[in-house]
């Protein structure tokens, strides 16, 4: 699994007020190293484009949560509900193909 993907499973799994606190502290971080580099004090310009992203994936999960297209992950649940939820779609995705095929 890569580093950025980890770092989204994590953001999904904190609740709405850790995110806007993440959210918060991220901006924060940003504008230092905006400043950073403005001073000539920043040598790695990557970091600028890593914390925006960042700011960009915490805005999604935020703006899918209040429009109801995403949930918090739920540990113990996701798990079945992922399993649950995997059946149902292969088998339309079956019916599809015999469908085509007739």
């Amino acid at each position: 699994m890569s580093k950025s993907s980890e770092n989204l499973t994590k953001l999904r799994d904190l609740p709405d007020d850790e995110l806007q606190q993440a959210l918060a502290t991220t901006r924060d971080e940003l504008f230092r190293l905006q400043l950073g580099q403005y001073t000539n004090q920043v040598t790695s310009t990557a970091a600028l484009t890593t914390k925006r992203r960042d700011i960009a994936r915490i805005l999604t999960i935020l703006n899918g949560r209040k429009s109801g297209t995403e949930k918090q992950a739920q540990k113990s649940a996701s798990a079945g509900e992922g399993a649950a939820e995997a059946a149902p779609s292969e088998k339309k995705k079956s019916t599809r193909k015999a469908k085509a095929k007739s």
